[in-house]
C-alpha cells in the first residue's frame, strides 16, 4: 500500500478525515478489544473474590508497567516503516521490524526476573502480605506471555505502519472472546477444571496471547501483498545500523510509557496504603478510564502512521492536516468520556462488582468519587497522547520523553502524595495529583509538536 500524497495534489480536508476515520475505527477498536481482555480478568475476579482482585490489580499494574516499557521498541517500528513506506524503501521495513523484534526479545528476558520475584517488592512498598503473595503467584504464570506478548506488539506495528489495522483488530477481538471462556474455566473450575482463581486469570491470558500471536504470525507470512517485505528472511541476522536506529528510536518512547505508566502504579501502590476497599475501587477507576483512553490512544496511532508517511513523501500541507485532525478527533471523543463518567458512575461501578460483595456500597461510593475527578483530565490526557502520536510520527522523541518524566514524576506523584497524604484526602488526593501531572504533559507537549512542525524543514528524518 503506497502513499498516494504528494505536495502537488494536496488531500482535501475531507479526504483526510475519511483517511483517519477509516485507519482509525480497526486501531481504535483493536486497543478496545485488548482492553476488554483486561477489563474480563478484573470483573470475573471480582466476581470470585476481592481479595484476588486487589492482588492481580498490584500484579497487573507491575506487569503492565514492564510490558508496556518493552513495548516502547515496538512502537518505535511505527513511524520507521511508516516513513520507509512513504521512501518506497521496502527493504527498511523488514530490517525495522526484525531487530524491534530482536530487542525486545532482549529486554524480555532481563525483566523478567523483577515478576519472578515479586512478592518481596510489593511488601517492601508497603503491600499486605498475603496479597503480595497472590501477585506473586499470578506474574510467575504471566511471564510466560510476555514474550509472546511482545511479539505481537512488533507485529501490531508493522500490519499498522502498513495500514492493515483490520487484521490486528480481528486478532484481538478474537482474543478477547478467547479470554472470557479460559476465564471462566480457569478461574471458577467450571465443566470439570480445576479452580485456580487468580492463577486462572493468569494462565488465560498466556493461553489468550500465543494464540493470538500465532495468528499474526502466520497472516503476515503467507498474505501475498506482504511478501515483498521479505519479513521472515534471515531472521537471525543482526543488523547493526537498524539496531542501533530502532534502539534511538525507542528508548525514549520507552521511557516516556514508564513515566505514564509508573506514575499509575506508584498511585495504585499509595491507594493500596489506604486499605483494600479503597484499592479495589482504585483498580475498577483505573480500567473504566483506560477503556475511554483507547479511542484517543488510536488517533494518537493515527497521527503517527499518517505523519510519519507525510515525513517520508517530504509533505509539509499534509503533516499539518493530519495533526487538525488528530488533536481535534482526540478532544471531541474525550468530551463523551467526560459526559458519561459524571452522568453514570454508579452504573460503570456496579458493572466490575458481584452485588452480593460485602463491601459492595463502599467500593461503589469510593469509585464515584474517583470518577469524579477522572472526568476533570479526560481532555487533557487525550490531548497529551495525541501530541505524542505526532511527535513520534515526525521522529521526535526524546525531548518528548524529559517532558514526560517532568511532568508526571517531578510534578504528578509529589502533587499526589501531598494531596493524598499531607492534606488527607486518601484515594481523591492522589487521583488528583494526577490531573495535574497529565495537564503539565498535555500543554507542554503540544507547545513541543506546534513548535516542531512551524521550524520543520525535512531534515527531520535525520535526526
Amino acid at each position: 500500500m503506497r502513499a498516494q500524497t504528494s505536495i502537488t495534489s494536496p488531500m482535501s480536508w475531507g479526504s483526510h478525515i475519511r483517511a483517519s476515520v477509516i485507519l482509525g475505527i480497526p486501531l481504535v477498536g483493536s486497543h478496545l478489544a485488548q482492553m476488554l481482555t483486561h477489563i474480563t480478568d478484573v470483573v470475573m475476579l471480582g466476581w470470585y473474590s476481592v481479595e484476588a482482585l486487589a492482588a492481580v490489580i498490584l500484579a497487573s499494574q507491575v506487569y503492565f508497567v514492564i510490558f508496556l516499557v518493552g513495548s516502547g521498541f515496538a512502537f518505535a517500528i511505527t513511524p520507521m516503516c511508516a516513513t520507509a513506506i512513504g521512501a518506497l524503501d521496502d527493504r527498511q521495513v523488514r530490517r525495522s521490524v526484525r531487530m524491534g523484534s530482536w530487542i525486545v526479545t532482549l529486554y524480555g528476558f532481563i525483566f523478567s526476573l523483577p515478576l519472578w520475584f515479586l512478592k518481596p517488592i510489593l511488601i517492601a512498598l508497603g503491600q499486605q502480605a498475603d496479597l503480595a503473595g497472590i501477585a506473586q503467584e499470578y506474574t510467575r504464570i504471566a511471564i510466560i506471555g510476555l514474550f509472546p506478548g511482545l511479539w505481537i506488539m512488533v507485529l501490531k506495528s508493522y500490519l499498522s505502519a502498513l495500514e492493515r489495522a483490520q487484521v490486528v483488530l480481528f486478532a484481538t477481538l478474537m482474543a478477547a472472546v478467547a479470554n472470557i471462556g479460559f476465564n471462566y474455566l480457569l478461574i471458577f473450575g467450571n465443566l470439570g477444571f480445576p479452580e485456580l482463581g487468580a492463577k486462572g486469570a493468569a494462565w488465560s491470558s498466556v493461553l489468550t496471547i500465543s494464540l493470538s500471536f500465532l495468528f499474526l504470525l502466520v497472516y503476515a507470512h503467507i498474505l501475498p501483498a506482504l511478501k515483498k517485505y521479505e519479513l521472515f528472511l534471515n531472521p537471525l541476522k543482526f543488523d547493526s545500523e537498524a539496531f542501533v536506529e530502532t534502539f534511538k528510536l525507542g528508548w525514549p518512547i520507552s521511557l516516556t510509557l514508564l513515566a505514564e505508566t509508573s506514575m499509575f502504579s506508584a498511585a495504585t501502590i499509595m491507594v493500596g496504603w489506604s486499605g483494600t476497599v479503597a484499592l479495589a475501587a482504585h483498580g475498577i477507576v483505573l480500567q473504566i478510564t483506560s477503556i475511554g483512553f483507547m479511542v484517543p490512544l488510536g488517533i494518537s496511532n493515527v497521527g503517527t502512521i499518517r505523519g510519519g508517511r507525510a515525513l517520508g513523501n517530504k509533505d509539509k500541507l499534509h503533516l499539518k492536516r493530519v495533526a487538525t485532525v488528530v488533536f481535534w478527533g482526540a478532544f471531541a471523543v474525550s468530551l463523551v468520556s467526560l459526559v458519561l463518567y459524571l452522568t453514570a458512575p454508579h452504573f460503570l461501578m456496579r458493572l466490575f462488582l458481584d452485588p452480593n460483595e460485602p463491601d459492595l456500597n463502599a467500593i461503589v461510593e469510593m469509585g464515584v468519587l474517583l470518577l469524579f475527578i477522572s472526568a476533570a483530565f479526560q481532555i487533557v490526557d487525550a490531548m497529551q497522547v495525541a501530541a505524542l502520536g505526532m511527535l513520534r510520527g515526525i521522529k521526535d522523541t526524546t525531548v518528548p520523553m524529559v517532558l514526560a518524566i517532568f511532568s508526571y514524576w517531578i510534578i504528578g506523584i509529589p502533587s499526589a502524595y501531598f494531596l493524598g497524604f499531607w492534606f488527607d484526602y486518601g484515594a481523591q488526593g492522589v487521583w488528583g495529583g494526577l490531573v495535574v501531572g497529565l495537564s503539565l504533559a498535555a500543554f507542554t507537549m503540544i507547545y513541543r509538536y506546534m513548535r516542531l512542525q512551524n521550524k520543520l524543514t525535512f531534515d527531520v528524518q535525520k535526526r
